[in-house]
Parts: C-alpha cells; structure tokens; sequence
C-alpha cells in the first residue's frame, strides 16, 4: 500500500539510511526505472515533487503501440523494440491494464492513403511475429468491407472499404505507473511523492519535503524527469514537443468499436486518431507542436490551432462533422524529445522530424534517462538498471522486469 503511513517510515529510513539509487521523476519512466532497480536488488527511492503520473504520463494517448510510423522513417530498429515490448506489456507485465485495439482506415480517406496503411500494417505484422510473444499478441491487418466500416465506426461517411490493423490500448497510463510504483514498492523501494530534489553534490542529494530541507546519501541517482530533466543536467539538449486530444461523446461518431485514422494532410506519416474510450467517450489527437521558452509547471492546454487542425482532419471522413461545441473536454502533454548532437535546430522546425530514441548519460554521479516514449519505458529503464549496476558494482546483471508481471496481473 501506498498511504500516508507507509510514506512517514519511507521517509525516515531514507534520512537515515539512504539508498543505492535515487529516482527522480514519477512518471512511467522513473517508476520503470524504481522496479527495475528494486527488481535487481538494490535499495531504492523514488521522489516525485508533486504526483505520480502528474506530468507527461497522464496526457498520452492511452497507447501501446508497435511503432509503424517508425518504420515510415526507417527506425527499423525502434519498430522492433516498441513491437517487442508491446507483447511484453499485453502478455506477461500488464496483460489486465492492455487490450488489443482495431484501427480503421476508410477508403474514404483516399484510396491511396488506404494501399498505404495495408501495406504499413503488413510490415508491422512481419515485425511483430519477428519478436518474442508477438506473433499471437494482436491480429492481422485486413481489407474489410464497406458494411464493416459503417459497424465499426457509423459516423464515417459511405465509401468502398477500407483496411484495419490492430495495436495496443491501454486501460488508463496513469493506472499503469501507479501500479509500477506499487509493485516497485512490494520489493522494498520507497515511494516518496511531494518531495522535490534541489540538488546533487557526490553521493549527497539535498530534498525539499513537507516544507523542510533533507539532505539523504544516494550512490547513484538517476534522473527520469521528462521535459524538466534540464534542471538536473543542464548540458541535455531536449526540444519538448505538446501533443493536445480533443475530447468528444462517443455517440457523435456512432459509438464507434474502433480507432477512426486519418492522414494529417500534408504528411504521409501522421494520423489524427478518434480513440474509443471507457464512459462514453472518444479522445480526438494527437498533435505533435514545439514548445519553445521554459518549461511551464502548470498543466499544458491545446492551442485553437490544434483545436482547428484536430477537427479538420477528422471531419475528412465523417457524415456529420464535429463542430468545437460538441468538445466537452481537452488535454495536452509535452514529450521530452532528444535534440541530437550533430543539430544545430529542430529539423525543418517540427518536432514531428525528430526521433523517438531515448537518451542515457552520465553527469558525474546523475544518469540522465530522458526521450522514448510510454511503450517502451520497461527496456529503458532495464538499460538504466544495467548501467547503474556496473558503476555501483553490486545487484542483478540482468534486469527481470521482462517477465515479472505487474500488481493485479493474474499468473498465466
């Protein structure tokens, strides 16, 4: 459990005794790192300023997918990745927080656009079926007729058709890194939210808690922040993306049974999605808008030029469009993007260009994790266990968070 209770003793033993690694960040990407280091059997804190899932980690788009837009771009190797862990996620780690999702392209969207998503989707399949676990995990994409359009999404306009593939959907995100959090927890490590790190001298980590100042000892300390990682190593150069959902009443699209996908016009790589959630709704996204300036504290908001463009694109297809007085709700995220080091700018000025890849770097005794993206947090964090295992010289060689199913997964 993670209570008040348990939060006052974590805190007490972690001035007292300190710990092998000091997490920094709640969000999927600390709370991976925090298990796979308990995992292991290291003695681990993991301190969040305010909340788990309170930044990026609640405003995705509830996904888990296998990465075909990678594959668009070439990034073979990330397709690969994000296929695997994908099927780690729906069949050992989180087979009750991830079901599988149709994703419907209507001929209606073009004919062209349509050849093009078959044959993204076949190439996925073959990646899929590549990696372990895959080749049962999901479906295979298909050409469907008009009649299964109109089941599958009622709001799209009549057409010829139109071609399915399958990814993952996740029952909620922030549901995910709280129960990695409460797992991380069951091995010992010590979940401590409204605790802020101010600072990192050696192995003396100062803490902001319950308006007290704490200085606790720490070997390692790794840094998971996400778009604030730059307050703990300046010299990471991150270029935060705002990815912005529209939320609408599922009834308006006819109460659709999958994800509506569109092109985004101009680009051949991005979609606009109308994603079927739980109580009656549809989230309408993403976008993918640099950021410039600081990186704000308060929650980011959807520009009315995404609110335009999210809405434009998706009417393209619809027998009705949807209108902004339909939205009854909006969010956004931002991504923590890596700027290589060879750019002198964001290419092009999008951080649509940029590459998913995560970024792992040692700043005296701070490994900076930062990138990626929610789907693949597990092999992120297994990398930063492995290295934080070499420089301190003692817990397990080998991360088992690949087959170490997560609270209230039921056993196989």
């Amino acid at each position: 459990m993670l209570d008040a209770g348990r939060r006052a003793r974590d805190l007490e033993a972690l001035a007292a005794h300190g710990v092998d690694v000091l997490v920094v960040g709640g969000g999927v990407t600390g709370a991976g790192v925090a298990l796979d280091a308990a995992a292991r059997g290291l003695t681990v804190a993991l301190c969040e300023r305010t909340d788990l899932a309170a930044g990026t980690s609640r405003w995705s788009s509830k996904l888990v997918h296998g990465g075909l837009r990678y594959l668009a771009h070439g990034e073979i190797g990330l397709a690969r990745e994000s296929a695997r862990e994908r099927a780690v996620l729906m069949g050992v780690t989180a087979p009750h927080l991830v079901r599988p999702l149709p994703f419907l392209v209507p001929d209606v969207a073009g004919r062209d656009v349509t050849a093009l998503a078959e044959l993204g989707g076949r190439l996925g399949d073959a990646v899929r079926v590549s990696v372990p676990g895959g080749r049962r995990s999901l479906p295979g994409t298909a050409r469907v007729t008009a009649e299964t359009v109109s089941r599958l999404v009622p709001a799209v306009r009549p057409g010829r058709g139109g071609v399915v593939f399958w990814d993952g959907q996740l029952v909620d995100d922030a549901r995910l890194v709280v129960t990695l959090a409460r797992t991380a927890a069951a091995f010992g490590a010590r979940v401590l939210t409204g605790a802020t790190v101010t600072g990192v001298d050696g192995e003396q980590v100062s803490l902001h808690v319950d308006g007290a100042a704490v200085t606790v000892r720490a070997g390692v300390v790794v840094n998971a922040a996400g778009v604030w990682a730059q307050q703990l190593a300046p010299g990471v150069r991150l270029v935060p993306s705002r990815g912005s959902h529209l939320v609408v009443p599922a009834a308006l699209l006819g109460s659709p049974a999958a994800a509506l996908t569109v092109p985004l016009p101009g680009s051949r790589s991005r979609y606009v999605f109308a994603l079927p959630q739980g109580r009656g709704l549809v989230y309408l996204g993403i976008t993918d808008e640099p950021v410039t300036g600081p990186v704000p504290d308060d929650d980011p908001v959807p520009s009315p030029a995404e609110v335009e463009q999210l809405l434009a694109t998706v009417n393209q297809v619809l027998g009705v469009p949807l209108v902004p007085g339909d939205l009854v709700g909006a969010y956004a995220g931002l991504r923590p993007l890596v700027l290589p080091e060879s750019a002198g700018t964001v290419p092009g000025d999008a951080t649509a260009d940029l590459s998913r890849r995560h970024l792992l770097r040692w700043d005296g005794p701070v490994l900076t994790l930062v990138g990626g993206k929610l789907t693949t947090y597990r092999a992120m964090a297994a990398e930063a266990g492995d290295a934080v295992v070499a420089r301190l010289g003692r817990g397990a060689r080998r991360s088992p968070t690949d087959r170490l199913p997560l609270v209230g997964a039921a056993p196989a």
